[in-house]
């Protein structure tokens, strides 16, 4: 039976850009545990969206950890420029190196928290090789490129298959889930084994944070 508590992390894609300072003061202040920071270059995925300046003005004004997801090509060329920029925990895509292991490794080399990330129709058994050199893993629940997206269902699955293989290979990867995760889902995606939750027009949308985050928790909890 899991027995950790749930971490928050809301997605700075869903944020009020225009405000970005107030939006990080508030969302810390609602009980945030991580903030999460889509990168995306408009190859790997079909948008553009932060960049390493913007990782460092976020780093500016947080207190939490950065949870860097690095949707790119050749994440390689990368990795220095993101580490060095702020990023406490930073993911590359197995779709997007042909040498994870060796992106994996130089990640560690800055002392942050390495992860694998996968597309929903990416097999788990393309990463099983890899497992013991992460920290994490982050499974996404819809096709990267845009924030709003609603959870594909049938990949809920994968999650529990993936906490299986973890328990196996590597009992301290934790696993992060991304996409289209909300109050009606929540609880069925811990439950399933992801300890840490991304969520972002779920907390964003409403003007309380605070009570959004609180009743994710309480969901989760509720179910052991």
């Amino acid at each position: 039976m899991k027995k950790n508590s749930v971490l928050i992390a809301p997605s700075l894609l869903s944020a009020d850009f225009g405000r970005l300072k107030d939006e990080i003061e508030k969302i810390e202040e609602a009980g945030a545990d991580i903030l999460h920071i889509d990168v995306m270059d408009g190859h790997f995925v079909p948008n553009i969206t932060f960049g390493p300046i913007m990782v460092s003005a976020v780093k500016k004004y947080s207190s939490r950890p950065l949870d860097v997801h690095l949707m790119l090509t050749n994440p390689e060329n990368f990795i220095k420029t993101f580490a060095e920029a702020g990023a406490d925990m930073i993911s590359i895509h197995i779709e997007a190196t042909n040498h994870a292991q060796r992106q994996l490794d130089e990640i560690k080399r800055y002392n942050i928290k390495a992860g694998i990330a996968l597309n929903p129709q990416t097999p788990l058994h393309h990463i099983k090789y890899v497992i013991s050199y992460v920290d994490f893993i982050l499974i996404m629940t819809v096709n990267p490129g845009f924030g709003g997206q609603k959870l594909l269902s049938p990949i809920i699955k994968k999650i529990k298959d993936c906490k299986e293989l973890c328990e196996r290979d590597n009992p301290d990867c934790q696993i992060e889930v991304d996409g289209g995760i909300d109050l009606t889902n929540v609880a069925e995606i811990y439950k399933m084994g992801a300890e840490i939750i991304v969520s972002g027009n779920a907390i964003f949308k409403e003007n309380d944070y605070a009570a959004v985050i609180e009743k994710m928790r309480s969901l989760c909890m509720k179910i052991f």
